[in-house]
């Protein structure tokens, strides 16, 4: 345990961050495998396609809130579009 001012601080700090960056990771996650499982059920639906836009939304937001890098973002976006459009042809 720290026992300097700015270090308790700090610590406090790292500690709030690490919880809304697990909630942010958490969300995005959830928000893939439901678009992800929607599309295997009914590719085609309405309910699909606005899971597919939220999952994106939230792979944007935890980029600009830096809790993942720009390229895992692009990486992850990129995996999901060329897994539902596989999906869709089959």
């Amino acid at each position: 345990m720290a026992n300097i001012k700015s270090q308790i601080k700090r610590n406090r700090q790292n500690e709030k961050r690490r919880l809304r960056n697990k909630a942010v990771r958490s969300e995005m996650r959830t928000r893939v495998k439901t678009a992800v499982s929607l599309a295997e059920a009914d590719p085609t639906s309405d309910q699909s396609v606005e899971a597919l836009r939220l999952a994106v939304q939230k792979i944007d937001r935890a980029k600009a809130k830096g809790v993942i890098h720009a390229n895992q973002a692009a990486n992850r976006k990129s995996r999901l579009m060329r897994r539902i459009n596989k999906i869709q042809s089959s």
